[in-house]
């Protein structure tokens, strides 16, 4: 029988949480153990052990553990909760990713039967009231067809070989020590990262379009820049990984589309948008890619992951 561990890192959480767990405790898999990450920002969060309480009898381990702000790190917390896990299988999710519905880990287990099969991850579909951008977004990254991808992929697929979203993810974990798991410190794209190594080792990775996530974002102009900012500092600090395919092809083809698509859709209105979007994600990825060549200052105005650089500075300062 498989057995999988649920590994769900949480930040100031609101009643989605709850729907989570609840959506989680109904599944036909059902995990042995969910674990919450949860990071702290002076004190312990109260809608966190009020979930805890709520559902410890739905699950065999229910059990949280918390985190201070300045100790997370997107890689490295992950890790930690790896390392909490006994069980082969371990799904990665975030706290506002909800399954649609109960055969969400069976789905996703189900990958596994193939042996080299290192990482399996879900379909996120757009959230209702989601803008028509967001939900051809979606569909582009998370086409209706599963696909088992390896390094045979990669000039035909590029970047989308080893993408992989742990929005909504599972690891298997043996693999996972094998090839040392998560960065320790990483600003963005523990994932990816992860998920390139594993297909430069020989592994593959599965997308699972039958395992299904309501997961979108309506984010604004600067905050996509600032996100967009991070995505290029990981990129650039990982050139193994990030140097077997470039992403900009694939980012110029997605605005290319949804423009036609909104255009023939008689969508104009957020045309607008999508070009004002697509300049911040640019130009904040350029910066991204060139960091190392910016002023600390400038950094701290353009990241989305302010704690990062403090943990940085601080591991340089003990160096």
């Amino acid at each position: 029988m498989q057995e999988v561990t649920v590994l769900i890192p949480t930040f100031r959480p609101d009643r989605k949480l709850n729907e989570l767990l609840r959506r989680l405790s109904r599944q036909t898999l059902l995990p042995v153990r969910v674990l919450l990450l949860n990071t702290v920002d002076g004190e312990e969060d109260g809608q966190v052990l009020e979930c805890v309480d709520m559902f410890r009898d739905a699950f065999p381990v229910l059990s949280v553990f918390h985190v201070d702000r300045k100790d997370f790190d997107h890689g490295g917390t992950r890790h930690l909760g790896m390392t909490f896990a006994d069980t082969e299988l371990v799904l990665c999710m975030t706290q506002d990713a909800l399954p649609r519905d109960t055969h969400l880990i069976q789905s996703l287990a189900d990958c596994f039967e193939d042996p080299l099969v290192a990482a399996s991850y879900a379909r996120q579909l757009a959230e209702k009231g989601s803008s028509e951008t967001e939900r051809f977004t979606r569909g582009f990254n998370y086409p209706p067809a599963s696909m088992v991808k390896s390094s045979e992929d990669l000039e035909q697929l590029g970047i989308k070989t080893f993408f992989c979203s742990d929005a909504c993810a599972m690891w298997r974990r043996s693999v996972y020590f094998e090839l040392g798991g998560f960065e320790r410190r990483t600003i963005f794209n523990e994932d990816m990262i992860l998920a390139g190594k594993m297909i430069r080792a020989g592994y593959r990775i599965a997308y699972a379009a039958d395992a299904q996530v309501w997961h979108s974002h309506n984010y604004s102009c600067v905050k996509q820049l600032k996100r967009n900012f991070d995505l290029g500092v990981s990129q650039a600090d990982h050139p193994e990984v990030f140097d077997m395919a470039s992403s900009t092809g694939e980012g110029v083809r997605l605005v290319r589309q949804t423009a036609v698509h909104l255009a023939k859709s008689g969508r104009w209105p957020e045309l607008p948008k999508l070009i004002a979007d697509s300049g911040c994600k640019y130009i904040g990825y350029s910066l991204g890619k060139r960091y190392k060549k910016l002023p600390r200052k400038l950094i701290l105005k353009l990241t989305d992951s302010k704690p990062y650089w403090a943990s940085q500075k601080s591991a340089e300062d003990k160096e």
